[in-house]
């Protein structure tokens, strides 16, 4: 039986296509109907489904076919087990056209070094990322995940909802959310507690005069309205000028 050509293509982002790597493994002789890949998956996870199909897809005097080696992996120990894995079952590797012969002294020289300057690839896109996200979590950019309806869109929902002529389901398909946002706007409060400071207000105090200088309330959100609410209340009181150094009174000391 003669050797068969096995290819395999990856791409590390749902935006990204495999088109061109595809066009590739044909120009290399591998068939349609046997090339595998994986979809959205980066380089240095190991777990792909398409990865395990294409190594299981390759008996002893095959070829698996990728077009560079950072597509079969972004980690120099990774790619040293999967091309130890392929030697150990007697099944070749091509790169590009470039058959890795692991008894050639230079043929593991220059695989390592490839896998290398793969990894060193896969650190600077992770600093990049991470780099980008701290300056746009800085300036205000990075909020994380926005509600699916916005405040005027919100309250329409719920007016609707009150009328009851409308079912949760109903409301659901035209706004284009899941029912559960529409529970969580019909139980989200219609002004929500925020952090409110009021007027200074004069208290009796066994010692003096006691005034509250701010009343504050704190509520963390949840998805079902406000909870863990605080009041938070700061009072400035000051001894009255008869006081003494003979006597005290609860709460003041000299």
């Amino acid at each position: 039986m003669a050797a068969l050509l096995i290819g395999y293509a990856r791409c590390s982002t749902d935006r990204q296509d495999l088109t061109a790597q595809h066009d590739g493994l044909r120009a290399l002789g591998v068939s349609p109907a046997r090339i595998y890949g994986d979809h959205g998956l980066t380089g240095t996870n190991r777990d792909r489904h398409g990865l395990r199909e294409a190594l299981a897809a390759c008996p002893e005097g095959d070829t698996l076919v990728v077009t560079k080696l950072d597509r079969l992996a972004r980690s120099l120990p990774d790619a040293r087990a999967i091309a130890y894995e392929l030697t150990a079952r007697q099944v070749r590797l091509s790169l590009g056209g470039s058959v890795y012969d692991p008894n050639d002294a230079l043929g593991p020289l220059l695989f390592n070094a490839l896998a290398m300057v793969a990894e060193f690839e896969s650190d600077l896109i992770r600093l990049r990322t991470r780099e980008g996200m701290k300056v746009a979590k800085a300036n205000g950019r990075l909020r994380g995940k926005q509600p699916k309806l916005n405040p005027r869109q919100e309250a329409h929902l719920v007016s609707l909802l009150e009328t009851g002529d409308h079912s949760t389901a109903e409301l659901a398909d035209p706004f284009g959310v899941a029912r559960s946002t529409v529970y969580c706007a019909e139980r989200r409060p219609e002004q929500p507690p925020g952090h409110e400071s009021l007027e200074p207000v004069p208290r009796a105090h066994p010692c003096g005069t006691a005034t509250v200088q701010s009343l504050d309330i704190h509520a963390r959100r949840s998805p079902f309205g406000y909870r863990d609410c605080r009041l938070v209340v700061g009072l400035s009181a000051a001894p009255p000028a008869s006081l003494t150094s003979e006597s005290s009174c609860a709460g003041f000391s000299r």
